[in-house]
């Protein structure tokens, strides 16, 4: 993997793994293959790209592939969640198709997947998966070619705002606050892990994480704790709403509601006070992804608020060992 050149590169294309230096130059790549397939961008920032690679070791599970002129015309990594289960990400320049760089970012991200396979626990299930625009046909010919199959479909869901949107109506008992600062903070996104755990553990997919590797997010240079919204009854932690600002839009990332306040209005409360509060912001866009199949009605909810499907994305995977499923499938798993 360290060499830089593979067999399945176009003749004159050179690989090596990604460096500093090199965030500005994907971060281009990253909007310009959205703005090709989608006609937009995820408002892709250089904190992203930074923070995708203090998760992984981007000497050993990251690459780029260069053209015979120097210039980048693909990226890929590949992501170990733990529990078997193994992510790859790669993008094509859009004046690079059909020159076998998705096939090779494929084949660089199988390969260092199947050296990740021991980390599993022993006796589980290992998959290596890959998500796509939904409506791109080549890449679904391309993954089937080289064995994947769909599995799931993911939506990019969007929110434009030209008022203020409605107040949200809490259920009796619930408060809404912010993340605490100072010496609480610690103590508080311990509390608010394991709210999020508990709410996310019958959701399609879900693998348990640990607290430390998941607490990192609020160790990048754009996390606003003003921005983590608490809803609370008596104490309890009742559910999240977990967002960061991005350039232009707002990003919810996390939302959740614990099983005992679920069917009373809360997802929807918590959901209008995060518009409520970009707009306030002055911010009017606000972007969220969710399971196209939730197990818990997700995707009606946000349908409800307002939001309309902007993106559309399929998710490929193949086995690589048999053994048990350690991602929750259905409700109760």
């Amino acid at each position: 993997m360290n060499a830089t050149t593979i067999e399945i590169l176009p003749t004159g294309y050179t690989l090596r793994a990604p460096r500093e230096e090199d965030i500005p130059v994907v971060l281009t790549l990253l909007r310009e293959t959205d703005d090709a397939e989608f006609g937009q961008h995820d408002e892709w920032t250089v904190e992203d790209i930074r923070h995708d690679w203090t998760t992984i070791d981007p000497a050993q599970d990251a690459w780029l592939i260069l053209t015979p002129e120097g210039a980048l015309a693909g990226y890929a990594a590949v992501f170990n969640q733990g529990h078997g289960k193994i992510f790859g990400d790669g993008y094509v320049h859009p004046t690079q198709h059909e020159r076998g760089i998705g096939t090779a970012m494929i084949y660089l991200c199988e390969t260092r997947a199947r050296e990740l396979v021991s980390t599993a626990p022993e006796g589980a299930r290992v998959s290596i998966g890959f998500g796509a625009n939904g409506l791109n046909e080549q890449a679904s010919e391309l993954f089937t070619y080289e064995g994947y199959a769909p599995i799931r479909n993911f939506y990019r869901m969007r929110i434009d705002m030209t008022e203020a949107p409605e107040a949200p109506v809490w259920p009796e008992g619930v408060t809404v606050r912010t993340l605490a600062t100072g010496d609480a903070a610690l103590a508080d996104q311990r509390a608010v892990f394991d709210a999020v755990e508990e709410a996310f553990a019958d959701h399609w997919g879900h693998v348990p994480r640990s607290f430390e590797n998941w607490i990192e997010r609020t160790h990048r240079e754009d996390f606003d704790p003003r921005l983590w919204y608490i809803a609370e009854e008596d104490g309890q932690i009742a559910g999240v709403s977990l967002c960061r600002q991005m350039t232009d839009t707002g990003f919810l990332n996390t939302l959740g509601v614990r099983r005992p306040w679920r069917k009373r209005g809360l997802g929807m409360a918590l959901l209008l006070h995060t518009f409520g509060e970009f707009y306030r912001r002055g911010q009017r866009t606000v972007v969220l992804g969710v399971d196209a199949q939730n197990l818990t009605g997700a995707l009606q909810l946000y349908e409800r608020a307002g939001m309309h499907v902007a993106m559309r994305f399929t998710s490929y995977e193949k086995e690589l060992r048999a053994g048990a499923e350690l991602a929750t499938q259905a409700l109760g798993d």
